[in-house]
């Protein structure tokens, strides 16, 4: 039997091993427990001795830490999809290790765990706070496994607990920015105009009208696009490395989605298009290519200006407005870019094979969507994108140290906050306003309704075609809305589309009465896309 040991100020108690030496009764921290009676001592010591009768007993010197179990046990054993072993490390090491990291894991108990959420949720997203919860929850219940002395998870929840008002709130991040199909359609058009090229047209376009992810569309392989759907089987996740990595759909959400005849046009135009040689990184033939130019190619302006013998706006007009630059320094510029290696960085061997999710929403997606390129650190502020409106509207974009003094104009925001995945919520808005039925939508989008009552919901031919004839009928008004504010474009594939589309109105009966009713219904004007530039 146990006993108590007196030490002074103190008793402790002491009981017998399994191996015949003796133990002294520890807390869950490992330290002695110092007890006020020789009584206590006793009662202890007995109690711990028929826990190792019984095959019970764990050393507590023996319970590691929360720290050494994550990165000695639990972290090493996981193989999960390529975005959750990107994400795991930076929710642990920035937002559990440094609280729970010192703790024996047999020690944290419900306060600390409320404690430290409490604290989170004064510094961070609720959606953020709640899937670092998560996170800690999953290793706490892994550890009841893992951990004789582990016997409960304290990370889990009682039920009927906590506060009942706001709770569906506290998880849900800000709401998305959306846009009209006129207002895509102008976000379309200007991410044409900055990049120079009809890709990233036909990309938010598809975007807009499919509600593919953005992994799902940079991944986009050209066997995949069929000429009335398109079939999402892989898509290409961006880790923080900047990696690309390969990789099915979210969710294992592969599926099929119907195209509107005007989208099977737009993809089979760009499939003619795109280089079909395969990409070196991932050997996919994708269907839409970065236009950013490789970082060995990224030379300065000054230094080109310098080498040339020119000044820098020179050197972006030649970029940019080669008519108001003579001859000469013209081909100053081009030789001084052809001994830099930059002379064909607009060919496709010289742009990264894909676009990376930061390049494109600071190259593209924000300035097209606001009206202003993004801040990038302190050395250059965000600033609004200039342009020049000249005949064609809305205008062409001048970059460069002189832009101020050349532009005439400026973009106004169209969706200011919109992103990519934005689009994605667009497109679901778009398909509710249609009265598509839910199960086509969770079908389109790659979502899973598990309900009883989605078990027995079935898609019909009916459905789809009654949605792609309410998608093509957003279109159609948005292009008679595009069509009213200039009858044609910069770009040269909404171009031919405003041309098509204003011989169609014209054979028409009464086109002015089309064109009117479409400007009240998608309730915008000309001179709210461009804004008198004062430099």
């Amino acid at each position: 039997m146990g006993y108590a040991e007196n030490r002074g100020a103190y008793y402790r108690g002491r009981y017998k091993l399994a191996d015949g030496t003796y133990g002294t009764v520890k807390d869950g921290h490992g330290q002695t427990i110092r007890y006020r009676t020789k009584r206590d001592a006793k009662q202890a010591a007995d109690a711990a001795e028929v826990t190792v009768r019984a095959g019970m007993h764990v050393d507590p010197t023996a319970v590691p830490t929360f720290a050494e179990y994550v990165n000695q046990t639990w972290w090493p054993t996981q193989d999960l999809a390529a975005s959750t072993m990107q994400n795991y490390p930076s929710h642990i090491q920035g937002h559990l290790l440094p609280y729970f990291g010192d703790k024996l894991i047999t020690a944290i108990t419900r306060a600390d765990i409320a404690a430290w959420e409490k604290g989170q949720r004064a510094l961070y997203a609720a959606s953020s706070v709640t899937t670092y919860r998560s996170v800690l929850h999953l290793i706490l219940q892994d550890a009841v496994d893992d951990v004789p002395a582990m016997l409960v998870n304290p990370a889990s929840r009682r039920r009927g607990r906590g506060k009942r008002a706001g709770r569906r709130s506290q998880s849900r991040g800000p709401e998305k920015v959306v846009t009209t199909p006129l207002g895509a359609l102008l976000i379309a058009e200007r991410a044409a105009i900055l990049t120079g090229r009809c890709d990233e047209f036909i990309e938010t376009i598809t975007t807009a009208y499919t509600g593919m992810r953005w992994g799902e569309v940079v991944g986009l392989g050209r066997k995949y696009v069929r000429p009335r759907s398109i079939r999402v089987e892989w898509q290409l996740y961006e880790l923080t490395s900047g990696k690309l990595e390969r990789c099915p759909p979210k969710d294992d959400s592969m599926r099929d989605i119907d195209t509107p005849h005007f989208l099977a046009l737009l993809l089979a135009e760009q499939k003619r298009r795109c280089p079909p040689a395969p990409c070196q990184c991932h050997g996919m033939q994708t269907m839409f290519r970065s236009a950013t130019v490789r970082q060995e190619l990224r030379v300065p302006r000054a230094r080109i200006a310098e080498l040339a013998g020119v000044g820098v706006a020179t050197v972006s007009r030649v970029r940019t407005r080669p008519d108001a630059v003579s001859q000469a320094a013209t081909e100053r510029v081009l030789a001084a870019m052809a001994e830099l290696g930059v002379l064909e960085e607009t060919q496709p061997e010289h742009m990264l094979p894909h676009w990376t999710r930061d390049d494109h929403r600071s190259q593209v997606t924000e300035p097209a969507a606001s009206g202003w390129y993004p801040r990038h650190g302190a050395a250059e502020p965000a600033r609004p994108v200039r342009v020049v409106a000249g005949d064609q509207w809305p205008g062409t974009v001048v970059r460069g140290r002189w832009s101020a003094t050349q532009a005439d104009a400026c973009w106004t925001p169209v969706a200011a906050g919109l992103t990519n995945h934005g689009l994605r919520h667009c497109h679901a808005t778009w398909l509710e306003d249609l009265g598509t039925p839910s199960i086509l939508i969770d079908e389109r989008m790659g979502h899973l309704d598990g309900s009883v009552s989605a078990r027995y919901k079935h898609t019909t031919q009916g459905m789809r075609d009654r949605m792609l004839a309410g998608l093509s009928q957003l279109w159609l008004e948005s292009l008679a809305a595009r069509a009213a504010m200039s009858p044609r474009s910069p770009v040269a594939v909404l171009d031919r589309l405003l041309q098509e589309h204003s011989a169609e109105i014209i054979s028409q009966n009464s086109p002015q009465r089309v064109i009117s009713q479409a400007i009240r219904t998608m309730g915008t004007a000309p001179d709210l896309h461009l804004s008198k530039w004062t430099a």
